[in-house]
């Protein structure tokens, strides 16, 4: 797998040669071992690692719906009271960060109504506090700074 933008971590491989599998921190489980999952793996580990994310708010492969329409977001990160405050969009990192990305996880940011919202492909992240300037920045938060946690 190609190497990330992000602190290195202890990532658990699995499967087969033929089906290689990742084991996820959140789900509990081996998952296919895909480039985008790559990403959310080392993703999700310099959240609660680095950023001091609780584990036990997070969730990832959260089922959205829209208009009869099924959705899923990648992660969300949920305050003490079980609300929605963070939301995560993965692509693979030779996947572009383009409006298109915005787009998508700007819906699951009106599905939920979380503060923040967080694009990744690994290379390049970006984030906004959606209660805030509505600007875009490369840094990632960490759990205590951020605004609902005041």
């Amino acid at each position: 797998m190609i190497r990330l933008n992000l602190p290195s971590c202890e990532i658990k491989i699995g499967g087969t040669r033929e089906k290689p599998a990742v084991w996820d921190v959140l789900r509990r489980k081996y998952v296919a071992l895909t480039p985008e999952e790559w990403v959310r793996q080392h993703f999700v580990n310099y959240l609660i690692h680095d950023k001091g994310y609780p584990q036990a708010l997070m969730s990832n492969e959260v089922n959205l719906t829209c208009a009869g329409k099924r959705l899923r977001a990648d992660t969300v990160v949920y305050d003490r009271d079980l609300r929605a405050r963070v939301i995560v969009e993965y692509k693979a990192p030779s996947v572009e960060l383009t409006q298109r990305v915005l787009d998508q996880i700007a819906v699951y940011r009106l599905l939920t109504g979380a503060d923040v919202i967080i694009v990744s492909n690994g290379i390049r992240h970006f984030c906004c506090e959606t209660n805030g300037n509505g600007g875009f920045t490369e840094d990632i938060p960490d759990w205590d700074s951020l605004a609902f946690n005041q």
